[in-house]
């Protein structure tokens, strides 16, 4: 969602949150979903997504570190600045209201510049299902390494369930790189290009599911909207059991 940053230049949370009403979709991975500088706070503020009151984040329990925190900390609670993040290196999972959260995770993720990934267990009605939210390094040396690290993590889970691991992998061939890592226990949702907005030619962004999952249809979602309000077109993905 690149912090709320459409291609007008201009930060409107509104928009993503019409856009995500539009998909209408039960479990949200984004990705860049926290401001990059300053307070790194959500670029969706809390406050506008339980007004909008369709869905609720994910909350992790994390923060990053920043210079002179306390202070920072002490400024915010005096200019009534609301700084909290919402994911993990810019990750967070946002789910509907009637999804439970059974356990959730930051995810550190080997690399030269910050990188993290979110890990949600969810319940939806009396399914469980684990969610990975991602956004993997330009790299395609620390891409593979990345996945490797998710996968370690997921199997490393004490509950064993169906998992879906989606983002932006960066990743811009069909079946290699860090692609290769996911099988044979995974495989992709044919969802299409989703980069760039004005004119997509390269699927960066994947939704990559358990093959204990069956997918009945995937797609890139070009509302009009959605076109505006990021680099990235969004990509869904219906799945059964």
């Amino acid at each position: 969602m690149r912090k709320a940053i459409g291609l007008d230049r201009r930060r409107d949370p509104h928009r993503v949150l019409d856009v995500l009403h539009e998909i209408d979709a039960d479990i949200i991975a984004l990705q860049e979903a926290d401001k990059r500088f300053g307070g790194r706070g959500s670029a969706v503020p809390h406050e506008l997504i339980d007004s909008h009151g369709m869905y609720k984040p994910v909350h992790l329990g994390v923060r990053h570190k920043r210079v002179f925190d306390k202070a920072r900390k002490h400024a915010d609670r005096l200019l009534k600045v609301n700084t909290r993040n919402i994911g993990w290196h810019g990750n967070a999972i946002l789910v509907k209201q009637h999804v439970g959260v059974i356990d959730c995770a930051a995810l550190e993720l080997p690399t030269l510049e910050p990188r993290g990934a979110v890990l949600a267990e969810l319940l939806i009605g009396d399914r469980p299902i684990r969610v990975v939210g991602m956004h993997l390094d330009l790299s395609g040396l620390w891409r593979r390494r990345q996945m490797q690290a998710i996968l370690r993590a997921v199997s490393a889970r004490p509950q064993k369930m169906p998992t879906v691991l989606m983002g932006d992998t960066n990743e811009w061939r069909e079946a290699s790189g860090c692609l290769n890592e996911v099988e044979p226990d995974f495989h992709v949702a044919p969802t299409g290009p989703s980069f760039h907005a004005r004119h997509p030619v390269a699927a960066l962004d994947r939704i990559i599911v358990d093959k204990d999952l069956n997918i009945e249809a995937a797609g890139v979602h070009m509302s009009a909207a959605a076109r505006r309000a990021s680099d990235h077109l969004p990509i869904w993905a219906r799945l059964s059991a």
